[in-house]
């Protein structure tokens, strides 16, 4: 799963990767813990072009009766995107891209868990597989909540979790994003990402804590160890 991740990138390097205007005013406060139940920024599809915004992470379908009551699942496997209940239009109409530029998981060692940094060795910002919804209240503005799609972990993941967010490669965001379904392609999309693309360490406890939203939290433990 990804339950915690970064967007500390300038909103300017943000643009120049993904051919979006990003909002400086928005995006320009680093985040070094975003945390389940926040705003996040995402690409997605207008009419007629790409847009960046700010959606819920935690995706409540169209269908629920109350935004409020139930969990509201942030992840999405991808194995069963196509039909599970929650997901099954969003993946349908209503693709999005998440934008990070690094994630966390923990590693279990024996009672314990340890988390682990995860980022692109070219450190640049990356985008996440999302699905996103629209759930319209009698009265009031729409709310736009969203999910990050999870597959099976590729070599650098599997010895400290068994899943990872989809992370989409630069010639695979247009597929992704198009309207329609091409069940191959969006299929093709939705792999590991190659083992070389990625480095993992671990870092401090600090991330346990949503309080905690500085640099310190992505150090490796040999720099800085609280522990």
């Amino acid at each position: 799963m990804c339950g915690r991740f970064t967007r500390a990138s300038k909103p300017r390097l943000v643009a120049e990767e993904l051919g979006v205007t990003v909002d400086d005013a928005l995006a320009a406060t680093p985040r070094y813990n975003v945390c389940p139940g926040e705003a996040i920024l995402v690409v997605a599809r207008g009419r007629d072009e790409l847009r960046a915004g700010w959606m819920r992470w935690g995706l409540v379908p169209w269908f629920a009766r109350d935004p409020h009551a139930g969990p509201r699942s942030i992840n999405a496997r991808a194995e069963t995107l196509a039909t599970a209940r929650p997901f099954r239009d969003a993946f349908r109409r209503r693709r999005c891209l998440i934008v990070a530029d690094g994630f966390y998981e923990w590693r279990r060692a024996g009672a314990d868990r340890v988390p682990y940094f995860i980022r692109l060795r070219s450190r640049r910002p990356f985008v996440m597989a999302g699905v996103w919804d629209r759930w319209t209240p009698p009265d009031g503005a729409p709310l736009l909540t969203c999910a990050i799609v999870t597959c099976t972990a590729n070599g650098v993941l599997a010895p400290i979790h068994d899943r990872m967010p989809v992370i989409v490669p630069r010639e695979a965001r247009d597929a992704w994003l198009a309207p329609g379904e091409d069940a191959s392609t969006l299929a093709s999309v939705l792999r590991p990402y190659p083992d070389e693309a990625l480095e993992a360490y671990a870092v401090s406890r600090l991330v346990n804590s949503p309080r905690n939203d500085a640099p310190e939290c992505i150090l490796p433990l040999a720099v800085r160890d609280d522990d």
